[in-house]
């Protein structure tokens, strides 16, 4: 899981960003679920869970703007 989690760190700004778009931001919302599994933080977990529905609804904006501010995506770990 590491190995995920680095690989998606490691990832230019650019690809990121497309990413981060309203339909493809699952790939976000999975990060976030494998990050809270790998740090094994329960309420990480259960928010992950969640963030798969409202994910490509909701929080796609707030992803690409801190990707764009802060090169990562926000996440309570």
């Amino acid at each position: 899981m590491k190995d995920i989690i680095k690989a998606f760190d490691n990832l230019p700004k650019l690809v990121k960003f497309i990413l981060a778009l309203p339909v493809l931001d699952i790939v976000w919302a999975l990060y976030r679920l494998i990050r809270s599994i790998d740090h094994k933080n329960v309420l990480g977990i259960v928010l992950g869970l969640l963030m798969l529905f409202i994910c490509p609804t909701i929080l796609w904006i707030l992803d690409m703007i801190t990707i764009v501010l802060m090169d990562k995506v926000l996440w309570i770990d």
